[in-house]
């Protein structure tokens, strides 16, 4: 997923309140120890905070994003949109909410949106590709991220969602070449490498397979996943005991990341792979 970006105001919303206050309690207090002064510049010192713009409501919603509060973001870029229905990047960037919370179809609508404001929105049709992956449309999302390359032809996750799409309507071999791809582009991508990798797999190619997972893992130390997928590999290439060693390092990761289930999964795994070797 692409992250989004952010426009940047002179005034901050927080600062904008903030000040809102500190002028309006400092009239009152003035006003307490000053009688003689006129009303009608008590009333002009205490006018309420001005309404937000659409740019305020915007950068509202980017910083709940990074607070990761995407509800609150998505309440944020709604009222932005209320008041400008004309900003491809409020759409996207709600849209961008909605993919984190994982409601695809309602991302989908934004992304509509946005490219209907913007037709040459390359992140927007390449966000929507992995949104049309999630619901398994696979033809749409190859088609979308097809758009996105010929747009930016330079963003190697592109490729990688398309890899993804392909693999999984068996087009394997198609898929290596989206892979390879994203490597040229970013050659320290583990998401490249560990895909690639599952495509190998795939096509019996285990050896191609191990060796990505190991460049997978050696791009992101904690790749459970990586771990899990070489460890089950090894066992295929009968080097039972660095399998047994990469499953109980990727029960580890697991666990440590909070999922226990894959935790368990992966131990299990070994057991499995154990009997089957009897």
């Amino acid at each position: 997923m692409i992250k989004p970006k952010k426009i940047y105001i002179t005034l901050l919303i927080g600062s904008c309140f903030s000040l809102g206050n500190i002028a309006l309690n400092f009239a009152e207090s003035f006003a307490q120890e000053n009688p003689e002064i006129p009303q009608e510049n008590i009333l002009e010192d205490s006018e309420e905070t001005p309404l937000l713009t659409a740019k305020d409501w915007y950068n509202k919603g980017f910083d709940e994003i990074e607070a990761r509060n995407y509800q609150g973001a998505i309440a944020a870029f709604s009222e932005s949109i209320k008041l400008d229905q004309t900003d491809a990047d409020t759409y996207y960037n709600r849209g961008y909410s909605y993919l984190l919370l994982e409601q695809f179809e309602e991302s989908i609508k934004d992304y509509d949106k946005a490219i209907e404001l913007n037709p040459d929105f390359a992140y927007a049709y390449g966000n929507r590709c992995y949104a049309y992956y999630q619901l398994k449309n696979h033809g749409q999302a190859i088609a979308d991220c097809s758009k996105a390359i010929e747009l930016e032809s330079k963003y190697g996750d592109f490729y990688i969602y398309r890899g993804n799409a392909k693999d999984d309507l068996e087009m394997h071999e198609a898929a290596i070449l989206d892979y390879n791809q994203a490597i040229i582009i970013s050659p320290n991508n583990p998401k490249a490498y560990y895909n690639r990798g599952l495509a190998y797999n795939r096509l019996g190619k285990s050896l191609q397979a191990v060796e990505d997972y190991s460049k997978a893992i050696q791009f992101n130390l904690n790749f459970a996943d990586a771990y899990h997928n070489r460890g089950v590999t090894q066992f295929k290439l009968e080097e039972q005991e660095k399998g047994i060693a990469d499953l109980i390092k990727a029960a580890q990761l697991f666990r440590q990341q909070g999922n226990t289930d894959r935790a368990e999964k992966s131990l299990n795994t070994i057991q499995q792979l154990q009997k089957a070797e009897i």
